[in-house]
């Protein structure tokens, strides 16, 4: 496993000293997210909401303007645009690192601008385009695994071997991106929690975490927060996973995982601290 991630501003140790798991917190700037309904749409109550995750803690802000709740239809350019920007420049100089969740090519050139610290591709970065977007810059790319589309992805999700096939379409990602002359140190990958799985293809991933990042030697993003796969073993309503999603970042943790992308930051920080102190 490689010593470092490349991330921006930054540079996160992966192992010996200062290596820990980093908190990505959820700033949904959409009107029909599936978890927080848009509360967080204006860009006073994004940046409200950003303040009290960073009071708590959070490493990592990532900002989406693009739901990609399953059967969620594509948004345009422009609007993705003006939901995002006004955020990202408003969060730029507030401390943690911050990330734009987009497939668009040209939100990521406009992003790389106002000077994120990573793209974050639920495509893989396969848009034409994306990998010219952001070669040349400096930010982490988070590439992830998707069967399909948001709109198609939960209908039917079918694999002989949900994990060999994920990091097949990984380790091809990995390749290309190497081959375009992007830096590996800025890569990590995402095996891509509820987008085209079962609930039994989930925790298969989960539970080979470990393999995928031994198999493709590259820092791990788990994103399970108030997800199905948590409702599905708690039987609780989105709004009541709280717990279980934080039992979930604690299980990616002890598997591996480098980044957990979540929407409780401060409970999840808090239960890292004292795993941590408990190794």
């Amino acid at each position: 496993m490689r010593s470092t991630l490349q991330f921006g501003r930054f540079n996160y140790p992966l192992q010996g000293e200062g290596a820990r798991a980093r908190v990505m917190g959820i700033l949904n700037v959409t009107p029909d997210s599936f978890s927080d309904g848009g509360q967080h749409q204006s860009l006073e109550f994004a940046i409200s909401h950003a303040e009290q995750m960073i009071e708590g803690g959070v490493d990592i802000i990532d900002v989406g303007g693009e739901s990609s709740r399953p059967g969620a239809p594509p948004l345009p350019l422009e609007d993705e645009l003006r939901r995002v920007m006004p955020v990202l420049y408003a969060l730029r100089d507030q401390g943690p690192a911050i990330s734009v969740d987009t497939y668009k090519p040209q939100v990521m050139r406009e992003a790389i601008i106002a000077g994120v610290d990573m793209i974050n591709d639920i495509n893989g970065f396969r848009a034409p385009g994306a990998l010219e977007a952001v070669r040349d810059s400096d930010c982490a790319l988070c590439i992830m695994h998707m069967q399909s589309d948001p709109q198609h992805m939960q209908l039917a999700p079918s694999y002989t071997d949900v994990v060999a096939e994920v990091i097949t379409f990984l380790r091809e990602r990995i390749d290309v991106m190497i081959a375009s002359g992007i830096d590996p140190r800025r890569l990590c990958i995402d095996p891509g929690f509820g987008f085209g799985k079962t609930v039994e293809h989930n925790y298969a991933l989960l539970r080979a975490t470990g393999r995928l990042i031994a198999e493709l030697d590259m820092p791990l993003l788990a994103g399970l927060s108030r997800k199905s796969m948590v409702g599905a073993v708690t039987g609780k309503p989105v709004e009541r996973r709280m717990a279980g999603s934080v039992g979930g970042a604690l299980a990616a943790v002890a598997h591996g995982a480098a980044i957990v992308r979540v929407h409780d930051v401060v409970e999840t920080v808090d239960a890292l601290k004292v795993w941590q102190a408990a190794q």
